[in-house]
């Protein structure tokens, strides 16, 4: 297959939704570990076209989503201070802080520029010496070697007035942490394609084993989706859990030596806090010690800024898979794109965004009339 409307073709997932309804006999419930995944579930109606037994749950598998409010908190004190060219991805600029956004900050008068690549910020550093140049890295395993490659050009070209304000944070023990949960409910997993066409599938077999849950590999499109499923399925009615690669044409088992060399060299493994979920152990990464000095929390004295998420924002269940975005009372209501309550309803691969996206306001909704692949 060559083409991305190959993998949407409709006669295809027919013949994917008989193979799994033909194999399933009691009900499963699978997460999807990436926002994309959601948004294409969403988008397309899957999880409403697969047989009644199977449900998706979707996981904490947005970037921007997952960034705890602390850290938005920490980017808004830098971003308002005047001698800082504050540069980000747009995704980040609409997500609430405690009382504002990146959005405001600029209408307030403060340097706060969209970049689409972190060597963008770099080139701004080199043409604006006297301004300190920070730039917003979150991100999973995705993002984290070209932020990871930007600081090491920093530090070769001698750049001094460039610096990371890092929220990176890895998949495996977020799914550890989603399978120790008292009131856990998944049995399977549909991992992140991009996220293991960096780092490979080494860290999930011990997860598979550990929690006897499968573990496909999957990409992003509808038929992608769908064989997923239908692996997932066929094992879980099996009784297997092992690893298994269904997105064999990015992923290579042992990942993108490279980006792995990169990540090694210039970060190193720590704990941390998720958005509504708390701190999870060993699930993120920091600049090493090598690297201190371009590390904006300490380059600007942040590190003591602490905030209680609000109460009213729900977004810590969704991430969870405890709650599906239309069940939460606030949702369209109180909280809407235009006046988020959290990250889940801005980002542009937050669960709650991707209901109100595509109208999923309710769990009615007809997927059979607006799906592409029904």
């Amino acid at each position: 297959m060559k083409y991305i409307d190959e993998f949407q073709n409709p006669d295809l997932a027919r013949r994917l939704l008989d193979d799994i309804r033909s194999t399933v006999t009691r009900p499963w419930a699978l997460m999807e570990v990436c926002g994309g995944q959601t948004h294409t579930i969403i988008r397309h109606g899957i999880d409403q076209l697969l047989p009644d037994p199977v449900e998706l749950i979707h996981g904490p598998g947005c970037p921007v989503c997952v960034t705890p409010l602390e850290v938005i908190d920490k980017a808004l004190e830098i971003a308002s201070r005047p001698e800082v060219i504050f540069c980000s991805f747009g995704d980040m600029l609409r997500v609430p802080g405690t009382g504002r956004d990146l959005f405001q900050v600029r209408g307030e008068g403060g340097d706060v520029r969209v970049v689409y690549s972190p060597l963008d910020a770099l080139r701004i550093a080199r043409e604006n010496p006297d301004r300190e140049v920070v730039f917003f890295g979150i991100g999973f395993e995705t993002t984290a070697p070209p932020n990871a490659m930007t600081v090491h050009q920093a530090r070769r070209l001698g750049i001094r007035n460039f610096s990371l304000l890092v929220s990176h944070v890895r998949v495996p023990p977020a799914i550890e942490a989603i399978m120790q949960s008292p009131d856990c409910r998944v049995q399977a997993f549909l991992a992140a394609g991009h996220v293991c066409s960096v780092m490979g599938v080494g860290e999930y077999p011990a997860l598979a084993d550990r929690y006897r849950v499968p573990i496909v590999v999957t990409g992003f499109e509808p038929l992608d989706i769908l064989e997923g499923v239908r692996r997932t399925v066929r094992q879980l009615e099996r009784g297997e859990h092992t690893v298994e690669n269904a997105y064999s044409r990015a992923v290579r088992p042992e990942g993108n030596p490279s980006a792995l060399a990169m990540l090694e060299d210039v970060f190193e493994v720590t704990d941390r806090a998720w958005r509504g979920i708390g701190v999870i152990p060993d699930s993120g990464w920091r600049l090493s010690p090598r690297y201190r000095d371009y590390d904006a929390e300490y380059r600007f004295s942040v590190t003591g800024i602490h905030t209680r998420e609000p109460a009213e924002c729900r977004s810590g269940e969704v991430l969870q898979g405890l709650l599906k975005p239309n069940e939460c009372e606030a949702f369209g209501t109180t909280c809407t794109p235009r006046s988020p309550l959290g990250a889940t309803m801005v980002s542009s691969e937050g669960a709650c965004a991707a209901y109100y996206l595509y109208r999923r306001l309710d769990a009615t909704t007809d997927p059979l009339e607006a799906s592409p692949v029904a």
